[in-house]
């Protein structure tokens, strides 16, 4: 099965309540790549890249934690980088 990279904005109570950290340490775990961030707008992006099945597994492990809250999700497939491990940006 071949990697792909998401670009994500997440909708919904998701700064404040440990969303990047938690999304680095699924990441991580699954072994994908990519970064998360913040946004002014009270959202946050992620770009991932791995396996679609690991990041649909990394989508439902964020969306099973008691203090985030995800509405929305906004995705789309973009081209594949070179990077080595998943990380916050500020």
């Amino acid at each position: 099965m071949a990697d792909v990279r998401k670009h994500i904005v997440f909708y919904g109570r998701v700064q404040g309540v440990g969303f990047r950290y938690t999304a680095k340490h699924l990441a991580r775990s699954l072994g994908l790549t990519g970064w998360v961030k913040n946004d002014w707008e009270e959202t946050v992006t992620m770009e991932v890249q791995g396996r679609e099945q690991l990041i649909n597994k990394l989508l439902k492990g964020l969306n099973h934690s008691h203090f985030i809250i995800i509405d929305w999700i906004d995705t789309e497939e973009i081209p594949l980088e070179e990077e080595r491990e998943f990380d916050v940006k500020y």
